[in-house]
């Protein structure tokens, strides 16, 4: 090819590759997704999955609310939906599977457990985590100004336990854990209550159980062992459910309290009406009892057949929460956003779980608890403890 014709084809080339990129131009700027992405990691199998079912129910009638009512930034919110199983190295694989799909906030967090692993790696990724029912202060351990409690603290929560504890008149207190994050930092914060309080309520001793145990007779015989006319199992339901049942049919006939891990509608599954009896749980408002909450609660009863349950106001705020946080921002840009729930006031949105606004280290202030009694298949409240 003569040398002439060489460059003309070359200057050609030029300016075609020129007109391709500039045409690519406004493709490359329409790359930003037409949906706002929430991950929300929480227990689908495994013996906790009623929590995490609840839970993402509660998310689902956020998402067609906040949906409903034009979206975010112009455009539609998604959840991105992971099964942690309540178990930590699930957990982190998932975390980090949601942040490959480009998630702006995370609302999960059912388990304490789980979601303490996770915490790292979504503070990699800059993402900001809203978490509606895990509370232990292992989350609050790293001083990460990115996470943000929707239900209180296990050591607020114990305190209000052992305040409800007193009021019932009981004596001698039996402190059962299972060793895993919430159940132990509730248990030794409970245990520094009592001894902090010196009233008539006493320590008459602490021990551990395994988690997943399909009976667990070593916990009567340390009850007669040390005369406990109260015991407070701070673990999960299904352990609840088993431990109540054994304590129940060896005779004992004290009362036994249960933190929110275990105050569950499952355990009417479970458990007899005699056995039932004499048993009480802390817990965080329940919609069904909440003024505030009581249309919700017929919407969440017309969509899925059954009471909202432990939890279900704390997820439909986490997803609402972070939406509004989003829109107040103005971006999703996961530094804006984190800004905006730390600044979020009680004007910005009226949350049905408790105050819009957080403490410095990520709490609402002031959480309430409430004490809830089974009595006949079903939770009475006898008080908040506030």
């Amino acid at each position: 090819m003569p040398r002439r014709l060489r460059s003309l084809v070359a200057l050609l080339a030029t300016l075609l590759l020129g007109g391709v990129a500039a045409c690519s131009q406004p493709e490359e700027a329409d790359k930003t997704p037409d949906v706002i992405r929430l991950g929300a990691l929480v227990p689908l199998t495994g013996d906790n999955a009623p929590t995490g079912q609840r839970l993402l129910e509660a998310f689902q009638i956020a998402i067609k609310d906040v949906n409903d009512a034009g979206g975010v930034l112009g455009r539609k919110v998604e959840l991105v939906v992971g099964d942690d199983a309540c178990d930590p190295g699930t957990a982190v694989v998932k975390a980090n599977e949601m942040i490959g799909r480009d998630i702006t906030v995370s609302v999960g967090g059912g388990c304490s457990v789980a979601a303490v692993p996770t915490l790292k790696v979504f503070r990699t990724a800059g993402i900001p985590m809203i978490i509606p029912a895990a509370n232990s202060i292992d989350l609050l351990a790293p001083g990460y100004d990115s996470v943000f409690l929707l239900a209180g603290t296990t050591t607020i929560e114990a305190e209000r336990a052992v305040d409800a504890m007193e009021k019932l008149g009981r004596r001698r207190l039996l402190v059962i854990d299972d060793g895993t994050s919430f159940p132990q930092t509730v248990a030794a914060a409970a245990v520094a209550s009592v001894q902090k309080k010196g009233g008539p309520l006493k320590l008459a001793g602490q021990m551990k159980i395994s988690q997943g145990a399909t009976s667990y007779p070593r916990v009567l015989d340390k009850v007669k062992e040390v005369d406990a006319d109260l015991v407070f199992f701070t673990g999960y339901y299904p352990e609840a459910g088993r431990m109540i049942r054994d304590l129940r049919d060896g005779g004992y006939q004290g009362t036994i309290m249960l933190s929110d891990a275990g105050t569950d509608p499952t355990l009417f599954d479970v458990l007899t009406d005699k056995q039932e009896e004499g048993v009480y749980g802390i817990t965080l408002p329940l919609a069904q009892f909440e003024p505030k909450a009581k249309e919700w609660a017929a919407k969440y009863r017309a969509s899925y057949g059954h009471e909202p349950g432990p939890f279900t106001m704390q997820g439909y705020d986490a997803v609402r929460l972070a939406a509004n946080a989003i829109q107040r921002a103005g971006t999703t840009d996961h530094e804006a956003v984190r800004r905006a729930i730390a600044d979020t006031k009680p004007g910005d949105i009226e949350l049905l779980s408790g105050p819009a606004q957080f403490s410095a280290n990520g709490t609402q202030p002031n959480p309430t608890f409430i004490l809830l009694q089974i009595k006949n298949g079903a939770f009475v409240l006898v008080r908040e403890v506030s």
